[in-house]
């Protein structure tokens, strides 16, 4: 029985750039579990970012190929790249991505109702979810009206909601306060016991530490450090 949910296979990433070409990864091979809470970490620059678009199947590797639950999405058109982000991945932007015309709730909703679930059940769902990030008093407000730190813990629970096997998160806890960030990774915590799996790129060395383990960009390359 193959236990992994994400493999990462001779993974190349180059850029065309005015002085040449500019290459991000090279020949990067990655074997994560279902289960994993894993750090991604590594200077500013380095390809956090980069890497974590290429897992949710936002950008394409120049070599190289990635398997989700044994699927190659080498060969697979947009359709069917967007049905595995669908049902598969969740992603928690650095920068929130909320839809600024749709209330805290709203967004939090929207994963689900593009599921086809009924609204109300949606509506339920999303309500103890935002409870859960301590933001439901704040949920019929629109995200310009809400902090950056507020805004992330929306974005969180839009993530979280989708019930998704794997979520990737760029600096999850960048605009949160450590009580509160320490509150979300908790969560993260909770959804590992039930086999969720979780790749979050973050510079908040306490909460990498407190990972299963680290990945550590650094030159194109990568390698596994043990978080303790």
């Amino acid at each position: 029985m193959n236990n992994s949910i994400l493999e990462i296979f001779n993974l190349k990433k180059t850029y065309k750039h005015s002085n040449g070409i500019i290459t991000l990864f090279d020949k990067l091979n990655i074997n994560i579990k279902k289960g994993d809470l894993v750090a991604l970490v590594g200077p500013s620059g380095s390809g956090k970012s980069s890497l974590l678009h290429l897992l949710a199947l936002l950008d394409d590797p120049s070599k190289g190929g990635i398997k989700i639950n044994n699927i190659s999405t080498n060969t697979l058109n947009d359709e069917e790249k967007d049905k595995i982000r669908r049902e598969e991945i969740s992603i928690i932007f650095q920068d929130n991505n909320l839809l600024n015309d749709f209330t805290a709730i709203e967004n939090v909703m929207m994963p689900l109702l593009i599921k086809n679930i009924n609204r109300e059940e949606a509506k339920k769902r999303a309500q103890r979810i935002l409870k859960s990030v301590k933001i439901l008093e704040r949920s019929q407000h629109f995200p310009n009206e809400l902090s950056g730190g507020e805004q992330q813990r929306v974005a969180i629970a839009r993530a979280l909601i989708a019930e998704t096997n794997l979520i990737l998160a760029d600096e999850p806890t960048g605009n949160l306060d450590y009580k509160t960030s320490l509150e979300i990774f908790s969560y993260f915590l909770k959804l590992k016991k039930i086999k969720k799996t979780i790749i979050f790129a973050t510079h908040n060395r306490e909460l990498a530490n407190r990972a299963d383990y680290k990945l550590s960009i650094s030159n194109g390359g990568i390698k596994r450090v043990n978080a303790r």
